[in-house]
């Protein structure tokens, strides 16, 4: 498997499904458990700048991961965000999703809004800690949201990756008994 890229961070063992055209990452400091990043596989800074193929194929593993996401950590719904640009709070220079699990009882943002902040400030401090990953990290002003090491996110990724596999073997199943229900006289 080719090495995937997040602006110039190398996030290949972070991730945990792949498409042609994009990939889905376990996030470095997530502002809730299942907070997970989409992005095309080429790095590309801002929505504008995509081609209308990635955009396509972007929008749709944004869907498609944001259900397994939903399912696998027991939401009720989700937050799903990009900051297109520095003025809108984008740090990492790569085009990506933050889809975040959030549940109806019990979620960490008593108000909803509160979301946003706490997603500004997760965004402020990446880059400098993508920049140091592979040991322990230190904590930015992110509060009390420490940096995962990369055998921390690399579980994860693995875990998730099983949902996406598990999915793909129940759909070629149906599509196969499909076929060949289609071909009975």
């Amino acid at each position: 498997m080719s090495a995937l890229l997040f602006s110039s961070f190398d996030v290949t063992r972070q991730a945990f499904y792949r498409s042609r055209l994009t990939a889905a990452i376990v996030n470095l400091k997530p502002i809730v458990p299942g907070h997970v990043l989409v992005i095309p596989t080429r790095v590309v800074p801002r929505l504008a700048d995509l081609k209308n193929d990635e955009l396509a194929a972007l929008m749709t593993s944004v869907q498609h991961v944001a259900k397994v996401i939903e399912r696998v950590y027991g939401a009720d719904g989700l937050t799903i965000a990009c900051q297109d640009g520095k003025a809108a709070g984008q740090t990492v220079p790569h085009v990506h999703f933050h889809l975040l699990p959030r549940k109806l009882q019990g979620d960490l943002f008593a108000r909803n809004d509160d979301v946003y902040p706490a997603l500004e400030r997760s965004e402020g401090g990446l880059p400098e800690a993508l920049r140091q990953v592979p040991q322990a990290l230190q904590v930015d002003a992110d509060e009390d949201r420490k940096p995962r090491t990369l055998d921390e996110m690399e579980k994860e990724a693995r875990w998730l990756q099983s949902f996406f596999e598990a999915a793909e073997s129940a759909a070629l199943a149906d599509k196969n008994g499909a076929s060949k229900a289609d071909k009975s006289p």
